[in-house]
């Protein structure tokens, strides 16, 4: 989930309230007469100062009085956080990969760290990314969990949009293999990624 504050934006000559809200790919705003959806890469121009934030795009020009927030957005929109990063995928992390057939997403976690184990789960993973097409793939889960560290994680991947395999779904694998959601990342244009941990009182 993104940031969320309570601002003014000004756009052309209207000065309104409402709130924006930073997520990963996009800064959006809402209020009762204005609605703004600012893609990242739409962004021709960006700059932080005195507490304002000041955007031009592709159909216009905005500017958010975000106080302290102005130059972290500035940043975090500049410098975006990668797939991996946002994953908590680190350097040395012992990785398994299962059922995801995304060749980039594979080279990048490579390069990141280099004990990648794919098809099956490696002894005391630190980060397995499990993908479910379907809901039956999710009983799965339970066994998963065997192969993780009691600090580890298990990230599941599934498809968005979908009747067949659901976040409640997902979310009640992990309830029944007795571990906790705690973050939830878009994982591409067509996946979802919910990450599970082992309960701190079962570890």
């Amino acid at each position: 989930m993104g940031q969320e504050v309570v601002c003014n934006v000004r756009a052309g000559r209207t000065l309104t309230e409402g709130k924006a809200l930073l997520e990963s790919t996009e800064l959006i705003f809402r209020s009762a007469d204005l609605r703004l959806k600012i893609p990242f890469r739409q962004m021709s121009s960006l700059e932080a100062s005195d507490g304002w934030l000041r955007v031009e795009f592709l159909h216009g020009r905005a500017e958010f009085q975000l106080g302290s927030h102005a130059e972290r957005w500035a940043d975090k929109i500049k410098n975006p956080k990668t797939l991996l990063d946002k994953l908590g995928v680190k350097a040395g992390m012992r990785a398994s990969v299962l059922n995801l057939h995304d060749d980039t997403f594979l080279h990048d976690l490579k390069s990141r760290t280099s004990t990648v184990t794919v098809g099956k789960t490696g002894k005391d993973s630190d980060l397995i990314f499990f993908g479910a097409e379907r809901n039956e793939a999710l009983d799965k889960v339970r066994e998963l969990r065997r192969s993780l560290k009691p600090n580890g994680a298990i990230w599941i991947v599934y498809p968005k949009g979908r009747n067949d395999i659901t976040e409640a779904n997902v979310f009640a694998a992990g309830k029944r293999a007795g571990l906790v959601d705690v973050k939830v990342a878009s994982f591409s244009a067509t996946h979802t990624a919910l990450k599970f941990v082992i309960p701190v009182k079962n570890r």
